[in-house]
């Protein structure tokens, strides 16, 4: 029992640090032991022959002038597939989002993952850099160069037209922000421990959602008893999950916050939803 008890006090001083709620000197003391290890991560090898990938740069006028991402398609795609655009955490597009991507790409998905920080010289290749950098960038930009990143993807010609959305912390937030934007022209969002929407947003969403929370993260979760009274006003088509147990960011299995149960039923629910509503 104390030893589950300092993990989650750790767990705890982790997550306050990505939020900026302490400084640096403070978490420094726990930073080697919560800090991602990407080699735990890594589901689908980079070299995977059953994939394409490459990176590609997207305009994105309104925002910060273009967007860079990592596209993952199966190798022996057919003449059109259907997309998800995949939203990294606030410290950009690190190994664990990738992998993300490549995990759709062998369920037969074209998978965009855009790297925010773009515009000040994309991922570092740490994620305490990250951080430092995702503060520099302006957020409503950022939020445009996402917004052209899945209307990219949507228009290809190898697309089906139908679109979806899935990310985690941060990209939670811009996966129920593209709900908004986009209206009926995206066909799913899934966010993971996201920030909600407005209720007077709200009355925008057309596509379905799929909303997993972790039972622990009281910060995010005390916005969605309003939040799911404006999907239920704005007759919104919705699934929520709480994780019992479980803390933000149990999905990214690179740090001690994973939680392997969770984490695979969550994954299950999004790819059974994606293939109801982007492949269907």
């Amino acid at each position: 029992m104390e030893r589950k008890r300092a993990e989650d006090e750790l767990l705890d001083l982790f997550h306050r640090y990505i939020h900026g709620d302490i400084d640096h000197r403070t978490f420094q003391a726990v930073w080697e032991i919560l800090h991602p290890n990407y080699a735990w991560a890594q589901q689908v090898a980079k070299d995977d022959s059953r994939l394409r990938t490459e990176t590609v740069t997207i305009p994105s006028p309104q925002g910060n002038g273009s967007i860079s991402g990592y596209l993952v398609r199966p190798a022996k795609d057919p003449a059109k597939l259907p997309g998800v655009l995949v939203v990294h955490e606030n410290r950009g597009l690190n190994p664990y989002i990738q992998d993300v991507a490549r995990r759709l790409g062998v369920q037969n998905f074209m998978a965009l993952a855009p790297d925010g920080l773009t515009s000040v010289g994309g991922y570092p290749g740490d994620d305490e850099q990250g951080g430092r950098l995702f503060a520099k960038v302006d957020r409503g930009k950022m939020t445009e160069d996402f917004v052209a990143a899945a209307g990219w993807l949507k228009s290809r010609a190898d697309s089906t037209g139908k679109v979806g959305v899935v990310g985690f912390c941060f990209g939670g937030g811009i996966s129920n922000a593209l709900a908004v934007r986009m209206g009926a022209d995206l066909s799913a969002a899934v966010p993971f421990y996201g920030s909600q929407a407005s209720a007077a947003d709200a009355a925008r969403i057309k596509a379905p959602l799929l909303l997993h929370y972790a039972s622990l993260d009281t910060r995010i979760n005390a916005g969605w008893p309003a939040y799911e009274e404006a999907l239920r006003a704005n007759h919104v088509t919705y699934t929520a999950h709480m994780y019992e147990g479980a803390n933000h960011g149990f999905h990214n299995d690179t740090t001690p916050r994973y939680d392997e149960a969770a984490a695979k039923l969550a994954w299950q629910r999004t790819l059974d939803f994606f293939n109801k509503y982007v492949r269907g």
